[in-house]
């Protein structure tokens, strides 16, 4: 096959770049266009395999994304989709490098993050447009040697003819201009030392390109004070590496963790019925925090935790194809729960599929989450049922989610079993049912719940006694002071 060469570059008039494409990286992002958007690239930012690129001085995040490479054969201008593969002259492998510490400063160009020189490598070899069936390539990337990206184009939400097309539609694509059709899943940052490839291959491995390397390197030329300087922050680190944990970065739950439901705070929460809090919420006005409905595979066990959300969506099966595979929002979710964190489901009460199934379940466990608690089924129940994570359901059922839900988004907020759930509320379930407490007024509600269920052990005492309970439940003023009294001497008695 034809190897990319100086000349090859030298061909290519513009690069035109495509922002989401596959969806797994629609899902990973949290987010699926409708259209095909676009950016352009300088012809400049074009290199061979083996060439180094630099991670501009002063820079932390250097991302890649390994991507397929469409090269142009023949001009194009307001073709039909029918007809615009016919004017593709081969597709190869690239990198579409860029530092996200510049991403705000372009107000959505691209320009300074995404143009630097060397920034898209393509290559090594070329493979014939009319060798391959484009929904039928395979690309994978390698990072020092691991392999990170590995995806079809077989469920793509914009074909390749139809990316041609649409260009055509308003500008000319003209031979040897070149166009990056997205990445998958799995994209994230390089540091110097670190070695890339990029491999797009037919389906059953027959044609390839070979692998692209590329090598990253430190720059030692720092961007001169009139214009602007490299700032990274969380957001932009989240965005490089693909999610807040792959970052290094604590989940934001955790953080409320921290503040909120200290291990004094959940200690009381722990101490005390849900009966009883109910009453102290009821007093407060809040007469709508119970998650109602369910059932729990183990009753005997008491939760107190933090909420994490996941909301589903009916299904609709354009929409599934979009967001119901890879590394959709229930994987999301379940793969980011914390040690201590509640899962809250919104399956809309719909008892017609599962909502969780034996591994995800597993996984949740493993990953030290408190509970799962969805008003949906649950499939593989009996296997759910023996875990020790406790898991609050309306049934089982042995559908999958596809049948009727499409996992949509997470850590927002969701209506679960009549009431509504937003991250960070602290969750406390027993046998008697599930409240949802807002954090703010956790400690006086656990401070005045411990006082109430103090004052009922005195109760209780005087209805076995023999008293009635006329005057006594609820306290009257006679009955108070008996009980201060009984309150005074449990307490010298404890000194």
């Amino acid at each position: 096959m034809e190897q990319v060469n100086d000349d090859t570059l030298a061909g290519a008039r513009k690069v035109i770049a495509v922002h989401i494409n596959y969806p797994s990286r629609a899902a990973q992002r949290g987010r699926t266009p409708a259209q095909p958007s676009y950016f352009l690239k300088p012809s400049s930012s074009l290199s061979l395999t083996g060439t180094a690129v630099e991670r501009p001085s002063g820079c932390e995040l250097l991302g890649y994304e390994g991507e397929i490479a469409i090269i142009i054969g023949k001009a194009a201008r307001r073709v039909g989709v029918e007809d615009a593969w016919g004017h593709v002259a081969a597709v190869t492998a690239s990198n579409d490098l860029g530092v996200y510490d510049l991403r705000y400063a372009d107000k959505g160009s691209n320009l300074r993050s995404k143009g630097g020189d060397g920034f898209t490598p393509v290559g090594p070899a070329l493979i014939p447009a009319d060798a391959v069936d484009p929904a039928s390539l395979r690309i994978r990337t390698w990072h020092n040697g691991d392999l990170v990206q590995d995806d079809t184009t077989k469920d793509l939400l914009f074909p390749f003819a139809r990316l041609v097309a649409d260009l055509s539609q308003l500008l000319t694509l003209e031979e040897g201009d070149i166009i990056l059709t997205g990445t998958p899943a799995g994209a994230s940052v390089a540091v110097p030392g670190d070695v890339l490839e990029v491999e797009v291959s037919t389906a059953d491995g027959a044609l390839s390109t070979g692998r692209l390397t590329t090598a990253v390197k430190e720059g030692t030329t720092a961007f001169a004070e009139f214009g602007a300087q490299p700032k990274a922050d969380d957001l932009q680190r989240e965005e490089a590496y693909g999610s807040r944990e792959a970052a290094g970065l604590p989940a934001v739950s955790s953080e409320a963790a921290a503040s909120v439901l200290t291990p004094e705070l959940k200690a009381k929460l722990e101490s005390v019925c849900t009966a009883t809090l109910s009453s102290q919420l009821r007093k407060r006005g809040l007469n709508n925090v119970s998650i109602d409905g369910l059932t729990a595979t183990r009753p005997d066990r008491k939760v107190v935790g933090l909420a994490r959300t996941l909301r589903y969506v009916p299904n609709r099966e354009d929409l599934f194809k979009t967001h119901g595979g890879g590394f959709n929002a229930q994987k999301r979710a379940i793969d980011s729960v914390n040690e201590g964190e509640v899962l809250v489901m919104e399956a809309r009460g719909e008892k017609g599929t599962g909502t969780i199934g034996d591994i995800l379940a597993l996984r949740a466990q493993v990953r030290g989450a408190a509970a799962i608690i969805t008003d949906g089924g649950v499939r593989d129940f009996s296997a759910v049922a023996a875990m020790e994570l406790p898991t609050y359901y309306s049934n089982p059922h042995p559908a999958v989610l596809g049948r009727r839900h499409i996992p949509w988004d997470t850590d927002i907020t969701v209506a679960c079993g009549g009431t509504t759930v937003q991250p960070g509320d602290i969750i406390v379930a027993d046998s008697d049912g599930i409240l949802v407490i807002p954090p703010a007024l956790a400690e006086e509600v656990a401070n005045d719940s411990i006082a109430q269920e103090r004052e009922e052990v005195f109760i209780a005492e005087m209805v076995e006694q023999g008293h009635s309970v006329d005057g006594l439940y609820p306290l009257n003023a006679e009955w108070r002071k008996k009980y201060e009294e009984w309150e005074a001497m449990g307490s010298r008695q404890t000194q």
